[in-house]
């Protein structure tokens, strides 16, 4: 399998500060705004946003939880191999926020499609957006577009996009491989 680095560790650090300060510019204080992970690797970036925005920003009362949406994807009973569910972390209501979703890379929009169903149990936002690292151009099943992304990559279908980050992988990249 061969690698193309898109993106360098630095790059990705560069690339959370400037997705934090576009967040800032239009949630300010985030005193209606929460931020929802998708698992399991839109957890990395939701952890990695928030704590630049508590941290490096001074936001003081972020809320953040993290959304398992396994049970809610329209493949679930088509894979050959069975899904692993994680955990859903959200220990408030989303009623009349403004909701950010974020996930790592929007390939063909069925993963983002299954949250904002199953963020329907949690109340209904005022708002939704959409926050991705990777923005796979062309390669959409479904009409979704990010409101935020760190980076759009134009890959053809037999290339994948990966992320790794440092917790997982001892640093961060994001590569295109082909299978």
């Amino acid at each position: 399998m061969s690698r193309k680095i898109l993106l360098n560790s630095k790059e990705i650090e560069i690339i959370l500060h400037r997705l934090a300060c576009q967040l800032i510019e239009n949630h300010n204080d985030f005193s209606n705004s929460v931020l929802i992970g998708l698992q399991p690797r839109g957890s990395f970036l939701a952890n990695r946003l928030a704590d630049l925005l508590t941290t490096e920003y001074g936001i003081k009362q972020l809320q953040k939880g993290l959304l398992d949406i396994t049970f809610y994807r329209d493949d679930f009973r088509r894979r050959d191999e069975p899904l692993e569910a994680t955990n859903t972390d959200i220990n408030f209501l989303i009623e009349g926020k403004n909701v950010v979703i974020i996930d790592d890379v929007l390939f063909s929009g069925r993963s983002v499609r299954a949250a904002l169903t199953a963020l329907q149990s949690y109340g209904r936002p005022e708002n939704i957006e959409l926050l991705v690292l990777i923005d796979r151009r062309f390669s959409r099943h479904l009409p979704i577009q990010p409101n935020y992304k760190g980076r759009q990559v134009d890959a053809i279908n037999e290339e994948k996009v990966v992320v790794h980050w440092k917790e997982t992988h001892k640093k961060d990249s994001v590569f295109i491989a082909n299978k």
